[in-house]
């Protein structure tokens, strides 16, 4: 599949974001008691809720809301606690947002009661796999699916994760979870691709991801990048999850640089300072590559 191109719109029910214009940022909202960055500061509703609309003043353009820990190491929960987390915020949320609501799961059943009570993006990062019914939840209704990469499951994708072709077999799992999008009728231009920092990958193999993101954009498709807080910054840094945003910010001005369309990020008014200088520099080179061509 080699379909490169940077054009991306994405229109769905009210919304239009026009990938291709400028970085959009995801902001991040876990309702949670034990994710490995916020855990527990957003798992009462009223709290969840005002920091949502915090998040959309603060210049989002998505809203990712979780109920379920995907940190190294964590079990699952049950879809029934799961729901009871995520769909009372998403509830209270559907008439007070301009926004998107991105609902994180990987569970069909979790995903249909979402966008019923207002979520229009999924964002599965199991890459349509876990559970097979989910890819046909978001082609029955029509929205946005974000397919992450992802190296076994959330309980055990730390445990000495090795691959022979990382690019290449991060390449064939997102191919494989497009055609899984499509043969569920998944519009093409619904679908958008995350190749997993963090997720079943080691220090070394996270910054080969980053120093390669541009290599995604074979697959034709939108790429989301999330870099935020991550173990890989602690580890250079060594600071604690909270103590990244310096190194956050680091990390996602070179993957704009790189190709990233969407970033998904914790500290949200400040990645989008960082985005609007990293993509006046994208822009200068692409008008002057351009320019290139046109005397060539």
């Amino acid at each position: 599949m080699q379909r490169a191109k940077e054009g991306f719109v994405l229109e769905w029910n009210d919304y239009r974001l026009d990938l291709f214009r400028r970085t959009h940022i995801m902001g991040i909202l876990n309702v949670t008691p034990d994710s490995f960055s916020d855990g527990g500061r957003y798992l009462d509703t009223d709290k969840a809720v005002k920091r949502a609309l915090e998040i959309e003043k603060e210049g989002a353009d998505i809203i990712d809301i979780g109920g379920e820990s995907t940190r190294p190491g964590a079990l699952p929960l049950s879809h029934e606690e799961e729901l009871g987390r995520v769909i009372p915020v998403i509830e209270k949320l559907k008439n007070r947002l301009r926004i998107p609501i991105s609902i994180d799961t990987y569970k069909a059943e979790v995903a249909r009661a979402a966008i019923q009570a207002g979520a229009s993006i999924i964002n599965d990062i199991s890459g349509l796999r876990f559970d097979p019914d989910i890819a046909t939840v978001a082609a029955e209704y029509d929205v946005p699916v974000v397919i992450m990469h992802i190296k076994g499951t959330p309980g055990n994708m730390q445990v000495n994760p090795v691959y022979q072709d990382l690019i290449g077999e991060i390449l064939h799992f997102l191919e494989d979870g497009i055609s899984i999008a499509q043969k569920a009728g998944i519009d093409e231009d619904m679908i958008i691709i995350d190749p997993g920092i963090g997720f079943g990958k080691t220090f070394e193999h996270n910054l080969e991801i980053i120093n390669r993101l541009d290599e995604f954009k074979s697959l034709g498709m939108p790429v989301l990048f999330g870099p935020s807080r991550k173990s890989f910054i602690g580890k250079i840094l060594d600071l604690p999850a909270d103590d990244r945003l310096e190194g956050t910010a680091a990390a996602v001005a070179i993957g704009i640089i790189k190709g990233a369309n969407i970033v998904r990020v914790h500290d949200v008014s400040s990645m989008v300072r960082v985005a609007r200088v990293a993509d006046a520099i994208k822009a200068k080179a692409r008008d002057e590559r351009r320019e290139r061509n046109e005397i060539n």
